[in-house]
């Protein structure tokens, strides 16, 4: 068969199931096994391929044919104009999660006082806000929560391909029970599972039956981590130190109301995302 043929196909068969954007898909699934660029593989459309490739290339079509999404098939990710690895014990890094970074790096960057120091970031996942950050604040030395050691190794994996592991440190544990309480920090953000689970069965099945349900869904009403987080953050964000979280786009009200009866919280936001939804809350520690 050749790679035209096997082209064509591929991309009539994942129209069928309504994968959306199938031309890109299935070059890219093309463009992996070959290991080619898309240019390349259009240049050899008549290349002949042999039975097993066809055979290797049928199960990984297989695989994307029943909704598992294109990340995991791959193997990584495009994130910050960065590749990261990913796997089914993490979350697919969303365009959502790089302007929950760029409302961060704005914001510090605009103080009239010096870089955080100490950066403090709960729910790693792949590890791509806690790499980014500490590339992009090469002063600070970030600390990264996980509750799943299988997503944590993840993380390390793409710690060590972009070179910052002598500045980042993962640990193993449930939001804030592996580290001291203390008022340390200078910098916390999160992106927290902040899903409802009433709605689980509403989501695409590339979200419903692959991504890590523990990395998605927050409770009922998906406030169930946001509630951990907002009622221990005092005991560790600094006199002054900021704070950012991703949210649902009905939580804003919600989580500016939690700060404020957590008390000692100024600057309290809620930035829209690309879309125009509420997406980022920010909030500053009161000084004293």
């Amino acid at each position: 068969m050749k790679v035209r043929e096997l082209y064509q196909s591929a991309l009539q068969r994942l129209t069928s199931v309504e994968i959306s954007n199938s031309d890109l898909e299935a070059s890219f699934l093309l463009c992996h096994l070959l290991n080619c660029s898309r240019a390349q593989l259009f240049l050899d459309q008549e290349r002949e391929l042999s039975s097993s490739f066809v055979t290797q290339f049928e199960a990984l079509l297989q695989r994307r044919l029943a909704h598992e999404p294109l990340a995991y098939l791959l193997g990584e990710e495009e994130f910050w104009s960065l590749p990261f690895y990913v796997s089914p014990d993490v979350l697919i890094p969303r365009p959502e999660t790089e302007q929950l970074l760029e409302t961060v790096l704005t914001t510090v960057r605009d103080l009239a006082q010096p870089s955080p120091q100490m950066v403090l970031e709960l729910g790693s996942g792949s590890g791509v806000i806690p790499i980014v950050l500490a590339l992009e604040l090469p002063g600070a030395m970030v600390y990264s929560l996980d509750r799943s050691f299988a997503a944590l190794t993840v993380a390390s994996r793409n710690a060590k391909r972009h070179q910052v592991m002598d500045r980042v440190r993962f640990i193993n544990s449930d939001w804030y029970g592996g580290i001291v309480k203390a008022p340390c920090f200078d910098l916390v953000v999160t992106n927290p599972p902040y899903v409802a689970g009433k709605i689980r069965e509403t989501l695409q099945p590339e979200v419903r039956l692959h991504e890590p349900p523990q990395a998605l869904f927050g409770g009922p009403d998906g406030t169930c981590d946001i509630d951990v987080i907002i009622s221990n953050l005092g005991q560790v964000l600094k006199d002054g130190g900021w704070f950012f979280m991703e949210i649902g786009a009905d939580q804003g009200a919600y989580c500016l109301e939690r700060l404020r009866r957590a008390g000692g919280f100024s600057s309290l936001a809620v930035h829209d995302d690309y879309a125009g939804l509420p997406r980022i809350v920010q909030a500053q520690r009161c000084a004293p």
